[in-house]
């Protein structure tokens, strides 16, 4: 197993490490949160980086890439909903979303063409990944806006994920109109 690879199976194995985190509570385990999930993130960028500089790209890491990235972002949200600190209408929002481009992906496949990740889906997720390591350090510092904080970036993150799935919904309309 190549080294991408390895760092998208540690990124999930992180993920399950940080969660158990994030459910202790106390300042040290919110800390050990923060910093595990900003570890994870830049494995992200990390095994994608090294995939494509070195040739290691596989079908493995084509597949277990993004999975990972939705393990670890929607893990941190579903775990911090009943804290006030995602507002549920908006993963639901940003699930969508991912089913969304998901479905539109399988069905270019199965019509042999690849929808590649766009600068707005890559925005998209940047944003995402700052947005919690930024709600994850509020939590850990215990800060009284925390909840004004978390709420606010995470509907910057919902209008992203909004304009994101829809130019990849007009983008790609045809893939849709071609399904059998």
């Amino acid at each position: 197993m190549n080294l991408p690879n390895k760092l998208t199976l540690a990124r999930i194995a992180m993920t399950v490490l940080m969660v158990v985190f994030l459910l202790l509570t106390g300042p040290v385990w919110a800390w050990l949160a923060a910093v595990m999930y900003a570890a994870a993130s830049l494995t992200d960028m990390a095994d994608g980086r090294i995939a494509r500089s070195r040739h290691l790209v596989t079908n493995f890491g084509k597949f277990m890439d993004p999975l990972a990235d939705k393990i670890l972002n929607y893990s941190v949200m579903i775990v911090l909903i009943p804290e006030g600190l995602i507002p549920p209408v908006a993963l639901v929002v940003i699930l969508f979303r991912e089913f969304l481009v998901s479905g539109i992906r399988l069905s270019a496949a199965e019509q042999g063409r690849v929808v590649a990740a766009n600068i707005w889906g890559k925005l998209k997720t940047l944003v995402q990944d700052v947005s919690l390591v930024v709600i994850l350090v509020l939590r850990a510092l215990d800060l009284p806006m925390l909840v004004t904080a978390a709420n606010g970036l995470m509907w910057l993150c919902v209008v992203l994920t909004v304009v994101s799935g829809a130019i990849y919904l007009i983008q790609n309309i045809d893939v849709l109109k071609d399904a059998d």
